[in-house]
């Protein structure tokens, strides 16, 4: 049973000019704080199907019963397309896993195949890239090759500096077309008092810590942190 609330009223953030501050302001602009439920469910639905294929990403692809056609590893080329037998150049960029399945289906039962069957699957999201900021030793944006957590997040940038507050770090997503921002106990997720949240694509890490700029410090304050969360 959830124990926390979902905050509706609509949250401005500024990032400051000097070190420390967020490289992204604009996407944190406008940010509405809410229940990190909210961000975890949202990664559940992505990796249900809602991902959007990217350059380079690395998939599987099954044609049930037809072994020449199918693939425990095909990787998207630079141009966002995927190489196919027989079918030739196939756009993937930008479709799910379920609109490219429908897509080498129909181009396939055009000329080839009477009702193939095909399943593709994301095996390494290599297009994802993570933005951590804040209290960290070495902010910066970072390429996710797979499933990312909040810890493996931070440790990308080579792990929260001395005066960092860990128990607020905050996560910027875009939810349903909207900016929001939910705060993780990172201190309570090493001690494993906690579920350690997966990160997705474009997601936006920030350590809280003095030198940020005081309408984000009190923004991240503003939405309570989660010690221990059952939907991840």
């Amino acid at each position: 049973m959830r124990a926390f609330f979902i905050v509706c009223a609509a949250l401005l953030v500024a990032a400051c000019g000097g070190g420390g501050g967020t490289r992204d302001a604009g996407l944190v602009t406008a940010a509405a704080p809410t229940d990190p439920v909210v961000l975890m469910e949202s990664a559940r639905d992505e990796a249900a199907g809602d991902y959007r294929i990217g350059a380079t990403d690395l998939l599987t692809v099954s044609v049930f019963q037809v072994p020449d056609l199918s693939f425990e590893e095909i990787r998207v080329d630079a141009s966002g397309n995927l190489q196919m037998p027989m079918i030739g150049s196939v756009p993937a960029a930008g479709l799910t896993p379920n609109e490219l399945s429908n897509d080498i289906a129909r181009r396939l039962s055009e000329r080839y195949l009477r009702n193939p069957q095909v399943t593709v699957t994301v095996k390494e999201a290599a297009s994802q890239k993570v933005t951590i900021d804040g209290a960290v030793t070495q902010p910066g944006v970072y390429e996710m090759r797979g499933r990312t957590t909040l810890m493996q997040a931070v440790a990308m940038a080579r792990g929260p500096l001395r005066e960092a507050d860990v128990r607020s770090v905050a996560v910027f997503r875009e939810v349903g077309g909207q900016r929001m921002v939910a705060v993780f106990d990172l201190a309570a997720i090493r001690n494993g008092q906690a579920e350690d949240p997966v990160i997705l694509g474009d997601d936006i890490v920030v350590v809280d810590t003095s030198r940020l700029s005081a309408l984000l410090r009190d923004a991240i304050q503003a939405v309570p942190a989660i010690a221990a969360f059952a939907y991840f």
